[in-house]
């Protein structure tokens, strides 16, 4: 994980793979209402389990960042109260919240950062704070976190403010940035797969990869959690009801297609590991016969050549047992496989990265690409690292102008 360098109310600048990057308080407060973290390893800086029942209503308003969460602390009894969130637990006597009354009801301090040694948080009534730690808990680096946030806010954004500010800048000039970022977008993942890789082992990588793309965009922390709750070995052994996990976990269902509804992710999954239940060692044997394109071929030459399409779909056969298919399993092969092998082999896969197909990627991103000339239907169609090039362009300005 990565670690602050600066303490700041409401924003912490830390040093990422390719320099200082920003992590908000905002993007704090979004982790603990989706619950993006393990859960089951969450306890006090005295050593009490804490079982998070509701994680609180999110206020937007002034005072405690959640109101009303329900929550049992140690052996005590379920009980309601607010929830603070900080970046550092001295950003509680900094805010002076110990002499405002809107705070005599907090709970819990949650915080990013570790405390210091006999750090305590004494409420408005002298009373201690039990103090939570979220870093060690998070199923990702820091800078991925804050890379997804940067990439949902794009999303939003008008395709038309995307195009003016590349619009200037010549073809091969554009082509050659576009090209330069894609490359630093590839490190990072490839750098956020050797992390996982570390934490996890290969297998259990493998496993929280597959469970967390099927879960993009809307339900990855849910499926983060399935992950870490249940292995692939048991999986495997026929143990996992799809629909009993289903509905002991909590979706966000809202602007889900029916495809991407988790029930169905989750029961694909299950045939897909029934069927290969080895399906990380196969895949690691199967990439020794995976070409090694050049990142900066032509992609629709490279794609003949290298009879990508056929490689697809043979992927999706052998690794998957056909369960799962179209742009997901692109995500699949571009998010998760491909990064995963190069950080477990030094394999330079990069090209194959590179020339893949784009995935579920914001439509914005694409819909830009094509208004610039970058991508055109049969000459140069739509590839994955184009696309991240893109999206790695407008992370960095994101952070620029952060």
């Amino acid at each position: 994980m990565a670690r602050s360098s600066i303490p700041s109310p409401a924003v912490a600048e830390i040093q990422g793979l390719y320099g200082p990057f920003t992590f908000s308080e905002k993007l704090l407060q979004q982790i603990w209402a989706r619950g993006d973290f393990d859960r089951a390893r969450l306890v006090t800086t005295s050593g009490q389990r804490v079982q998070v029942i509701f994680p609180g209503r999110w206020n937007g308003l002034g005072g405690p960042d959640f109101k009303q969460a329900r929550l049992r602390i140690g052996e005590g009894p379920e009980m309601t109260g607010d929830v603070e969130l900080h970046l550092h637990a001295g950003d509680w006597v900094a805010h002076r919240h110990a002499a405002d009354a809107a705070y005599a009801e907090v709970g819990l301090h949650v915080v990013l950062f570790p405390t210091e040694p006999g750090q305590k948080t004494i409420g408005t009534d002298g009373r201690e704070i039990p103090i939570v730690v979220l870093l060690p808990l998070l199923h990702c680096d820091l800078e991925e976190y804050a890379a997804e946030a940067a990439v949902e806010h794009l999303a939003g954004r008008p395709v038309v403010r995307i195009v003016e500010v590349l619009r200037g800048l010549p073809p091969d000039e554009l082509l050659s940035e576009l090209r330069a970022q894609s490359e630093k977008r590839w490190r990072q993942k490839v750098h956020y797969a050797r992390l996982r890789i570390r934490r996890l082992g290969w297998e259990g990588a493998c496993h929280h990869a597959a469970l967390e793309i099927l879960g993009y965009r809307y339900n990855l922390s849910p499926m983060l959690r399935v992950a870490s709750a249940y292995s692939l070995k048991e999986w495997a052994g026929g143990l996992m009801s799809p629909d009993a996990i289903f509905a002991g976990e909590e979706w966000s269902l809202q602007g889900v297609r029916p495809a991407n509804h988790p029930r169905s992710r989750l029961r694909q999954y299950a045939a897909w590991v029934a069927q290969v239940p080895d399906w990380p060692q196969r895949m690691a044997q199967l990439a020794d016969t995976w070409p090694y394109p050049d990142p900066a071929g032509r992609t629709a030459e490279v794609r003949r050549t290298h009879r990508l399409t056929r490689l697809r779909h043979d992927l999706a056969e052998r690794i998957a047992a056909g369960q799962i298919g179209g742009t997901r399993w692109d995500n699949l092969v571009c998010d998760g496989w491909i990064p995963l092998l190069a950080a477990r082999n030094g394999r330079n896969l990069h090209g194959l990265w590179h020339h893949w197909f784009p995935g579920d990627l914001p439509p914005v991103v694409t819909r830009a690409l094509r208004e610039l000339g970058v991508f055109a239907k049969r000459s140069d169609p739509a590839c994955h690292g184009t696309a991240q090039g893109l999206l790695a362009r407008f992370l960095a300005d994101s952070t620029a102008s952060g």
